[in-house]
């Protein structure tokens, strides 16, 4: 079910509400706004609301069984690629940048943020279809600078539909085909990063893949290898 409201503070700050409230979200349940007045991305930053843009949330209620629910930053992170790749008419320059942003062309297109509310995962996401803000930091597009803007609800409905198939591949087979099809799609080998893990001065170093858990693996100029479970990833092409 996709709900969609014209205006709210942050979709995932209502669900959050919700579930507190004890209401009985469904796992798949959406909440679309047209226009949020207090979104939020990772480490707090301001998510802008461009009008005609994709700005929803969902839960997702991790099973016993399930992989760790960290990695659901992946999942929905092929999830959200998928549901790109058919609007473009050459998705070689979409990518995936660790943990949580779809870029397109080296400029960030989308973005996630989870939370974790009791027992369920809050998972919020921003797509730049119509417009994309203007950042000090780094570059960022919309997909209407290289064609039409898609039509916002066609969009949430393939995104729902992509989100679902990820999870139930994420239930049924585990981490190992995941980080495989993540790297698969992410940014090549060899990319230079620079890592702001929280507290942490920067490191720069060269992406070396995933572990098996999903973490990120940073190549130092010394030759050994970072293992990075948080922090704001910078591409090199990112650099302003």
């Amino acid at each position: 079910m996709i709900r969609t409201v014209p205006e709210t503070g942050s979709t995932n700050a209502d669900l959050a509400a919700q579930l507190r409230g004890g209401e009985a979200l469904g796992e798949g349940d959406w909440l679309v706004a047209d226009r949020q007045t207090a979104g939020r991305g990772r480490q707090g930053r301001t998510w802008f609301d461009g009008h005609g843009n994709f700005m929803g949330s969902t839960i997702v209620r991790p099973h016993e069984r399930d992989p760790a629910p960290a990695s659901l930053a992946l999942v929905c992170g092929l999830a959200l690629y998928e549901a790109v790749v058919p609007l473009l008419a050459d998705p070689s320059g979409l990518r995936l940048k660790w943990p949580n942003d779809l870029m397109l062309a080296s400029a960030k297109l989308a973005g996630i943020l989870l939370e974790r509310e009791g027992e369920a995962i809050v998972i919020g996401i921003g797509v730049n279809l119509a417009a994309a803000p203007k950042l000090p930091d780094r570059a960022t597009m919309a997909l209407s600078d290289i064609g039409p803007s898609p039509d916002r609800d066609t969009f949430a409905q393939g995104l729902a539909a992509s989100m679902d198939r990820e999870i139930e591949r994420w239930r049924s087979f585990g981490l190992e085909p995941l980080t495989r099809r993540w790297e698969s799609v992410a940014h090549p080998l060899g990319t230079s990063l620079t890592v702001m893990p929280p507290g942490e001065e920067p490191i720069e170093g060269t992406f070396a893949g995933l572990t098996a858990d999903g973490a990120l693996q940073l190549r130092l100029a010394d030759g050994q290898r970072r293992v990075i479970h948080a922090g704001d990833v910078m591409l090199g092409q990112e650099e302003t």
